[in-house]
């Protein structure tokens, strides 16, 4: 009857996340606590060499979603959802959506997956002396105006999926800060975009005879906690076609997936960070001031509310392992033994801590694609091994899981190491730490720092939307999102804290230098098969 109440009072909360393969809806209470949810599966398209998503994909999985969340909340509460304190709306961050004058969408949606950017990249990076990669807008919008694309003199607008479905339900053309920072450098002084920046592509594009102006076409950089708009009637109807939902809700400054996974994760203040793996991997570290120098490795954005954070991503995590574990369980099945899924993954994932610090000298890669960090557009799943070394099962595990981690360690080392960066606290999430202690504690030694993992850290992006939203209704004068998380919604959580074990970090870095020196390896099996 509580949840019931609420929600006919409006006073709940909603995050709707587009993934890259899955719209998530959380419905969450004032605490956080999520009370309801609906999803729909979607996926992207490669369609004349671009990946793209359609935007009636974008509207019909929406409203699919919406839908089912209206349903979930009917068969728990009885009761029909007509509002909210506020919702937000969150998505895979980067990427090209561009618009006329008149709101039409000029080329079809190019998403972060797309690699078709490298010569705006380079050359953005070099103009900036700031890492510009390829997924970022700024370099597709740039390449475009390489290529002579005959758009670009029709651009009124551009913006993220989040911004362009924000934009749609609200009629404003606004972003929160953590994504628009993934669209182009922030300045974190003013948590606005970096107005040198902004003058040096001017001067670049009208070399090329463009008089297109960044600044004019550039979403609002919002930061977390601020009013982004209500929803319009309009909007009500795209979201809900049956006409249920009102007009007038509040809504939260449109968010990136990074920016969500840092809220839901409670790692947005200084000196935190978060690990998320699962078929990729990518690290997020909020820093105390710039970095020294440009790092093709690492990615400048920000948390939702504006502070500098550092991240390094990478294409391959947990593939290469369930490719093993398949294996396995082929094995099994051979001699008639029927092994639930999970419990083999759970005692592999174990025998792995019992397996020699360094692996006993084996090496693999687990490039199913190819990793930018190490510097491979492709690649090829490879164990190598000595006739000497010491091949044990234990060992084998030890092995890809350390694999798993080891690019995204040899980007965080030139932060933790080169750079002197100071982590109190990496908070883990993701399919890498579902057996309790292995994945966590392999982190643990990779960075040299503790590594959490909080009961929360399943829910995800929405649930980490959703927050920002309730951030922006019930927020106190001057209460940050950082005392906010840690005194409202993180306070009392249970979850497990390991520190990093001395001889795993000496066998870590073991492992680190033959993998370092055995990329050469890596590079001839591409070129050979």
């Amino acid at each position: 009857m509580e949840i019931k109440d609420r929600i006919l009072e409006k006073k709940t909360y909603l995050g709707i996340e587009f993934g890259s393969t899955r719209i998530k809806a959380v419905l969450v209470d004032e605490k956080g606590t999520p009370i309801a949810g609906g999803d729909h599966e979607w996926e992207n398209k490669f369609e004349n060499g671009v990946w793209t998503y359609s935007m009636d994909d974008v509207w019909n999985g929406i409203q699919d979603c919406y839908a089912k969340l209206k349903k979930d909340v009917n068969d728990k509460y009885g009761v029909k959802l007509t509002g909210f304190g506020a919702l937000g709306i969150s998505a895979m961050m980067h990427g090209y959506l561009a618009f006329d004058k008149d709101g039409n969408l000029l080329v079809p949606f190019r998403t972060w997956r797309n690699t078709i950017t490298e010569q705006a990249a380079v050359e953005l990076t070099k103009a900036f002396n700031y890492n510009i990669p390829q997924r970022w807008s700024i370099a597709h919008l740039y390449q475009a105006i390489l290529n002579k694309e005959e758009h670009i003199p029709q651009v009124d607008f551009f913006t993220t999926l989040a911004g362009y479905v924000h934009w749609k339900l609200t009629g404003e053309k606004v972003l929160g800060v953590g994504d628009a920072s993934g669209m182009f450098p922030i300045d974190i002084s003013t948590g606005d975009y970096d107005k040198k920046m902004i003058r040096i592509f001017d001067e670049l594009v009208a070399g090329k005879g463009y008089s297109l102006k960044l600044g004019d076409i550039l979403p609002k950089a919002l930061s977390a906690g601020e009013e982004a708009g209500t929803l319009t009637s309009e909007g009500a109807k795209l979201l809900d076609p049956a006409g249920d939902l009102e007009a007038g809700v509040r809504l939260a400054p449109p968010e990136g997936d990074a920016g969500t996974g840092m809220t839901a994760t409670n790692s947005v203040g200084k000196r935190t960070g978060n690990t998320s793996a699962g078929t990729s991997v990518f690290a997020m570290v909020v820093l105390e001031k710039d970095l020294s120098k440009v790092y093709p490795q690492i990615d400048l954005v920000t948390t939702p509310d504006g502070a500098l954070v550092a991240m390094v991503h990478c294409n391959n995590c947990t593939s290469d392992i369930n490719a093993w574990v398949n294996l396995m369980d082929q094995n099994l099945k051979l001699f008639g033994c029927e092994v639930d899924k999970n419990t083999l993954y759970t005692k592999l994932f174990e025998a792995a801590l019992d397996g020699d610090d360094d692996c006993g000298g084996l090496i693999s890669y687990n490039y199913f694609s190819g990793e930018p960090v190490t510097g491979f557009d492709d690649g090829a799943p490879l164990v190598v091994r000595k006739a000497t070394d010491n091949f044990t099962l234990p060992n084998f595990m030890r092995m890809h899981i350390y694999s798993s981690l080891a690019a995204l360690k040899s980007g965080l080392d030139l932060l933790l190491k080169e750079e002197g960066v100071k982590v109190d606290n990496m908070y883990g999430h993701g399919g890498l730490f579902k057996t309790k202690g292995v994945g966590q504690a392999v982190l643990a030694a990779a960075i040299n720092s503790p590594v959490s993992v909080m009961e929360t850290a399943g829910e995800g992006g929405p649930w980490g939307m959703a927050i920002l939203a309730a951030y922006m209704a019930l927020k106190e004068e001057n209460e940050s999102l950082k005392d906010y998380l840690n005194n409202k919604i993180f306070a009392g959580q249970k979850g497990s804290t390991l520190e990093p074990d001395k001889a795993m970090v000496d066998g870590f870095d073991k492992f680190m230098n033959r993998y370092m020196a055995g990329l050469k390896i890596e590079k001839a099996a591409v070129e050979s098969i």
